[in-house]
């Protein structure tokens, strides 16, 4: 609803790939790329996994996923260009935001929202629906 409101960028989900600087690729669960980055790119390299880094990633932890993997996995992202991750953990109900150069901040539970500022104006997200009980 945010990107459709301003019209900033492109969102994806997850089974849209990147091809990062670092050779590897990658599938958020969900991810944002500016307009101007999007820009860049041909129309070949659009059709496949984009040779590019989303400014945003969102990554959500499954009952098999580890944590110590996924939070590798949010440095790595960092590392690649990414300006802002988030690791969401429903079964702890825990959220973790990654920036560039800062440390990780953790937000113990999934009773409030969380903004993306200043990386997404505007954009909040509501933690209250992820919650299990």
């Amino acid at each position: 609803m945010w990107n459709r409101q301003h019209q900033l960028g492109y969102v994806y989900e997850s089974s849209a790939g990147f091809a990062l600087p670092d050779g590897s690729i990658r599938s958020p669960d969900a991810a944002w790329l500016s307009k101007e980055k999007f820009a860049q790119l041909t129309e070949a390299q659009r059709q496949k996994f984009p040779p590019v880094c989303p400014e945003f990633v969102v990554e959500v932890r499954s009952p098999s996923d580890g944590l110590a993997a996924l939070r590798r996995k949010m440095e790595d992202y960092l590392a690649n260009g990414v300006q802002l991750a988030l690791l969401l953990d429903p079964e702890a109900e825990k959220a973790t935001i990654y920036r560039p150069n800062q440390a990780p901040v953790e937000v113990a539970d999934f009773n409030q929202e969380i903004s993306a500022a200043p990386e997404l104006p505007g954009f909040v997200l509501d933690l209250r629906p992820l919650r299990r009980g």
